[in-house]
């Protein structure tokens, strides 16, 4: 079993929170909702197959008013109307920014993002995308367990 990340290097880990809370009131401050913010977190914790950061964040998801059907059809959310054309803007930065390098496609999938959203709006999405990649990259590599929930979220012990 490799050392968990924060544990072994605990100020490493305060600064990374603290980034973390940096970003997430920039982006609030420049236009992007909990909701939206949730939505990239979601869908970059997914294309990284990070267990830890899917469970936590469909949760916050779901505090965040976001409908199981629609964290359910994620994985989809190209084929499925059912998102709006924000929501698929920020789902958009999130696929870019995991999914390295840039295609034509995903500098296409930008552009149209950053015309839905505006610039402030934009780069917001775009340092959350950043960040949450942060995060999953730390909790793989830790391989921080996911505990077992009951059906109101309360870890089973």
């Amino acid at each position: 079993m490799r050392p968990y990340l924060d544990k072994a290097a605990p100020d490493v880990w305060k600064a990374a929170s603290a980034y973390s809370d940096v970003v997430s009131k920039a982006a609030l401050e420049h236009g992007l909702t909990v909701a939206e913010t949730e939505f990239i977190k979601m869908r970059a914790s997914q294309l990284n197959g990070c267990a830890f950061c899917l469970d936590l964040h469909a949760r916050e998801s779901r505090s965040a008013g976001i409908t199981q059907q629609k964290l359910d059809l994620l994985p989809a959310w190209r084929e499925s109307t059912l998102y709006t054309e924000r929501e698929r803007a920020v789902l958009a930065i999130a696929e870019a920014a995991t999914r390295m390098p840039l295609t034509e496609d995903s500098r296409g999938d930008l552009a149209a993002a950053r015309g839905v959203l505006g610039d402030h709006a934009f780069a917001g999405a775009e340092w959350v995308a950043v960040t949450i990649n942060m995060f999953n990259r730390i909790s793989i590599l830790s391989e921080h367990p996911v505990r077992p929930r009951d059906a109101d979220g309360h870890v089973i012990r």
